[in-house]
């Protein structure tokens, strides 16, 4: 008896013991990825001088003309200059954690947006008009970053968020509530004095 319960002890740590390698090995993996797609951003950089500087481009899957920019090079200098800091924040933001992460959006959102001016060759002035899209996911991430910061402060600091009811936007004790409140802590502290 004594050696069939050591003999499933000694299986089940055996067993723990793979699911913890397995995890380390997806760990070292993914950091492996991680770091090759960090080092081959110079190269993604320099993509653009593998294109010609005529007006023109024949690749297999169609033919570029470079109308705005009249150089087949210098649209892709300008569009490679916008999807590398788009990728590089994209890394960021998959990879970050820490609870602000979500304020990575806003440049992601900016990029994005400026990558598709670049794009379209119709646009003039392609950083004019993003603001207008861009305003309402600032504010709606501020709003959301700001939430997550002040749950993460009161846990941190264990401050009580609940006490912000009592106090008026002027900083004042609130009269109808104040009354309420002072007989429930009386109460309270009714019941723990004994």
């Amino acid at each position: 008896m004594i050696t069939q319960m050591f003999k499933q002890l000694t299986k089940q740590k055996s067993k723990s013991q793979e699911t913890t390698k397995k995890a380390k090995n997806r760990s070292l993996i993914t950091g492996t990825l991680i770091v090759i797609a960090l080092i081959i951003t110079p190269y993604l950089y320099t993509l653009y001088d593998l294109l010609p500087s005529g007006d023109t481009w024949e690749s297999p899957f169609g033919t570029y003309y470079s109308q705005y920019y009249e150089s087949v090079n210098v649209a892709a200098w300008t569009l490679i200059g916008k999807l590398v800091p788009l990728y590089l924040l994209f890394l960021w933001f998959f990879t970050c954690k820490h609870w602000w992460y979500h304020a990575i959006l806003v440049p992601i959102c900016l990029y994005a947006f400026q990558s598709y001016g670049v794009i379209n060759e119709d646009i003039r002035f392609t950083d004019v008009k993003d603001i207008y899209f861009l305003a309402p996911i600032v504010l709606i991430m501020a709003i959301f970053s700001y939430t997550i910061r002040t749950k993460v402060f009161d846990k941190i600091h264990g401050i009580d968020l609940s006490e912000l009811s009592r106090v008026s936007l002027k900083g004042d004790l609130k009269k109808g509530r104040t009354v309420e409140i002072e007989e429930q802590e009386e109460e309270e502290e009714d019941i723990f004095m004994g």
